[in-house]
């Protein structure tokens, strides 16, 4: 769990807490008290009336007409030209006063007390549902006092007789202030509020989970500041009445007679007619003190509030001692781990503008809408552009599938074309082994014609036969008798016998000769 700072601002005094929850229970890492300016801790109409208040007082007594210029009320206003100049030494002792502390990881919690804390009782039913609770404690706030309160600066909390006790804040927060300050001294936008606290709510918490009361027992719970004192009051272990806040501390407290009177006061207000026990803490608990309140309230119980059970190694041992002086820091822590472990819930504050500043995205309400409709843009775009993507991918896969396969086609189409052009030729091979059957016929006959003469006159012979065209040969050769030409000749009677001459051969009679032979047969399928 990350530390916490508790910080609670009340006038010129500043009082601090740093405290860490883990498996052993609470550690107290460091207390400190601070001296805060008194221009920063003037704020909203309360301070504005009380710095101009102090104005006119010192105007009528010491100061001069001419003194009481305008810078005087430009110093009411909160626009002195020392403010910055305090500011920064108010800072700068936050911030050395957490010295060797990670300011930056911790967590800081500004506890808020009157003026800036105003308190309502509500007289109706409580009811379960608190959402509709606090705006019938708004309504009622605004009916009775005229204010107008928002729903991010009230709170309820329900007391002794079960009846509802509203909260709410008006005017700034010094304390917010000194811890944006703080941030950005560390270089930061911003140190981590996770809520707001009311100091008498958180205190009154301790006192009650720290001791047991009897039913019946009204206790008061008095806390004595530098410059303030509170009173609450208890009945059993439950908060009866908050008074008002006594302008009367360890600074200008001349008697303790204004305790025991506003006290008196306080209890008529309250309705309490008794007091068993008075627990004293804070700046004054002093013996004295304590013997004061035994002589006035003679049957109350008058103890100082204690501390224990608390790690307080790293303090030293004088601040150990006197950790009543830090109250009301420490009492907010143990409420607000208490609450983060759910044994307890109280009033609790953050306003608007706190929560808005914390925001890593200071966006309106029509900014978060443009950015989760950019999300959803981006969203659909991804997924509209994967989708084609993965379209893509499908297609480059069909495309080489496609390729494969048009290239497996092409390797058989370039089988399958040499048998294609060999195919387309068989009818001209057809056509010419037919005319070749034909041709080979005729001539078959021919050649058979022309043997069988040749073998009947033996002493008929060629020399030679040569085709002069498709119908005809030419045909040469020799013969001892005349008469076989004429023969022949007669017998092919197509044929033309050329010339004949006279050739001796080997000292016997014998006659050379040219025909053309006409090939008898159809010839016109020989082409």
């Amino acid at each position: 769990m990350k530390p916490i700072v508790c910080l609670y601002c009340e006038g010129t005094d500043a009082k601090i807490a740093v405290l860490l929850k883990d498996k052993t229970g609470i550690k107290i890492l460091r207390t400190a008290s601070l001296t805060l300016s008194r221009v920063s801790q003037l704020s909203g109409a309360h301070g504005r009336t009380t710095a101009l208040a102090e104005i006119e007082k010192q105007a009528m007594g010491s100061l001069t007409a001419d003194e009481l210029g305008f810078d005087a009320l430009d110093a009411a206003d909160g626009i002195s030209p020392q403010r910055d100049l305090e500011d920064a030494s108010d800072v700068a002792s936050f911030n050395a006063a957490l010295k060797g502390l990670q300011v930056t990881k911790m967590d800081y919690i500004p506890i808020v007390t009157e003026p800036i804390v105003n308190y309502h009782h509500y007289e109706g039913a409580p009811g379960s549902n608190k959402k509709k609770l606090i705006q019938y404690v708004i309504a009622d706030i605004h009916s009775t006092k005229g204010i107008t309160v928002e729903p991010d600066l009230i709170d309820v909390v329900s007391t002794n007789d079960n009846s509802v006790l509203g909260l709410f804040l008006e005017g700034d927060i010094n304390c917010i202030g000194l811890v944006n300050q703080l941030a950005n001294l560390n270089n930061k936008r911003f140190l981590k509020i996770p809520t707001i606290k009311c100091s008498e709510l958180a205190l009154s918490y301790y006192v009650s989970k720290t001791t047991k009361f009897f039913p019946e027992d009204f206790s008061l719970i008095v806390y004595i500041g530098k410059e303030y004192s509170k009173l609450i009051f208890l009945e059993g272990q439950k908060l009866k009445h908050i008074g008002s806040t006594l302008d009367i501390g360890t600074k200008n407290l001349h008697t303790y007679d204004v305790y025991f009177s506003k006290i008196l006061l306080e209890m008529e207000n309250g309705a309490i007619p008794k007091l068993d026990n008075i627990i004293i803490c804070g700046e004054d608990r002093s013996e004295n003190l304590i013997l004061s309140f035994f002589g006035t309230f003679p049957e109350a119980n008058v103890t100082e509030l204690k501390f224990e059970n608390f790690d307080t190694s790293n303090l030293k041992e004088e601040e150990a001692h006197n950790l009543a002086l830090y109250a009301m820091p420490i009492s907010v822590g143990v409420e607000y781990f208490d609450e983060l472990s759910k044994q307890h819930t109280g009033a609790n504050f953050l306003p608007k503008y706190v929560l808005e500043n914390q925001k890593t995205f200071q966006f309106a309400w029509h900014g978060y809408l443009l950015a989760v409709l950019l999300f959803a843009a981006t969203l659909f775009f991804t997924i509209d552009i994967l989708d084609n993507v993965k379209v893509l991918k499908d297609k480059d896969y069909e495309i080489e599938r496609l390729m494969q396969r048009k290239s497996l086609d092409q390797s058989l189409v370039d089988e399958i074309n040499p048998l294609a052009a060999r195919i387309n030729t068989f009818d001209a091979t057809q056509g010419i082994i037919d005319s070749a059957a034909i041709g080979s016929g005729l001539w078959n006959k021919n050649l058979s014609k022309l043997s069988d003469f040749i073998e009947r006159r033996r002493s008929f012979w060629f020399t030679k036969i040569e085709p002069a065209n498709p119908e005809e040969l030419k045909l040469s050769g020799f013969s001892l008798s005349r008469s076989v030409l004429t023969e022949f000749a007669e017998q092919n009677k197509s044929s033309i016998l050329k010339n004949i001459h006279y050739e001796p051969l080997r000292e016997k009679s014998a006659f050379s000769f040219s025909m053309d032979y006409r090939i008898e047969g159809d010839t016109s399928k020989v082409k």
